[in-house]
């Protein structure tokens, strides 16, 4: 096993609305990520992805607070820190955040130079802009960028450059842990390409040292991380190497995402597509048992009234699922549906 380069331990945070009702929008969720490795995060919208990215930066304004757990980034705890210690010792130097709709993100008034200006001299008060200014033309060109687009605005860039930039701006420090939240969205499939193939060339350039990447697709992730989370209703429902969640998903949510969405994989081609019925519960109220039972159709009358906790299973103690039902119930519900997994 690797240096662990970021850990988080049963981690808690909800929203609290204008009207005074919580949303326990992460609710103990674990994960570790090595050094040179990254975690894929996959579920639909309003699983709890972006909330989960957000509360790792262990910085908290309203309507987002933290509640319990751990977050520890190379043996530092930041849960509990000081938010504006988190904010000059923490963001951009030890993790950093690339948002959700990056291309957004930018100001429009302001200089690409500027942001870097920013960044940097917050860690770096001492540093000069033409130190600034040569280490970000060199970063730039490594992102495929000329030094020419430090000197515009945010307007006169196409959304792939906007998108390019955006990374290095959060990268600039070559931060230790990386969180991507959604970072091909919007984008054509040869800018997808490019982002994702660039981001690949930093963890091996040492620019960061660990990723979680967020998305939708689940089989996106195959070909981006070494693991994957599959998130539903505030919660890790499944966790298991790449090629394990994509080729033999076994909750029933996870192996529903899959049987969902049309890959190229060689193995999953020829499956028959379907369809998840319902929509995720009410965060303000979550359910007394299993979060997923409503719409499962393996569920029994106890799914609704125990909640399932965390089983691991499989060759390696990393492989885990959540659920009431065990393993071998589970393979052969799929076996005799025809499932893919075996």
């Amino acid at each position: 096993m690797g240096k662990v380069m970021l850990e988080v331990k049963n981690l808690k945070t909800k929203y609290i609305t204008r009207f005074g009702e919580d949303v326990y929008s992460v609710d103990g969720v674990s994960l570790k990520i090595e050094e040179g490795k990254s975690l894929g995060v996959a579920g639909e919208s309003g699983c709890g992805k972006s909330t989960l990215a957000l509360s790792m930066m262990g910085y908290y304004f309203p309507p987002l607070h933290y509640i319990s757990g751990d977050i520890i980034i190379d043996g530092q705890n930041i849960s509990g820190m000081d938010p504006d210690k988190v904010r000059t010792t923490v963001l951009g130097s030890e993790i950093a955040y690339i948002p959700q709709a990056a291309m957004n993100a930018l100001n429009p008034t302001m200089k690409i130079i500027r942001f870097l200006e920013d960044v940097i001299h917050a860690h770096e008060p001492k540093a000069t802009k033409a130190e600034i200014r040569e280490r970000a033309e060199e970063r730039f060109a490594d992102l495929g960028l000329g030094k020419e687009v430090l000197d515009r605005h945010a307007v006169e860039l196409s959304g792939g450059m906007k998108q390019r930039t955006v990374i290095a701006v959060s990268t600039i420090l070559s931060p230790k842990v990386l969180i991507a939240d959604e970072p091909s969205s919007a984008l054509d499939v040869t800018s997808q390409k490019m982002v994702i193939k660039m981001m690949k060339e930093m963890m091996e350039k040492g620019y960061i040292r660990s990723m979680m990447f967020i998305t939708h697709e689940l089989p996106l992730l195959y070909n981006v991380t070494d693991d994957i989370a599959v998130m539903y209703a505030g919660q890790f429902v499944e966790y298991g190497t790449a090629k394990e969640m994509v080729f033999d998903p076994l909750h029933p949510y996870s192996h529903g995402l899959m049987g969902s969405i049309l890959v190229p994989e060689e193995g999953t081609r020829g499956m028959t597509l379907t369809a998840i019925p319902g929509t995720p519960p009410n965060l303000k109220r979550p359910p007394a048992g299993c979060r997923f039972a409503e719409r499962c159709k393996y569920a029994t009358p106890e799914c609704f009234y125990t909640a399932p906790v965390e089983k691991m299973f499989g060759e390696n103690s990393t492989r885990m699922y959540r659920c009431l039902m065990s393993e071998e119930a589970l393979r052969a519900k799929y076996a005799e549906e025809g499932g893919a997994s075996k």
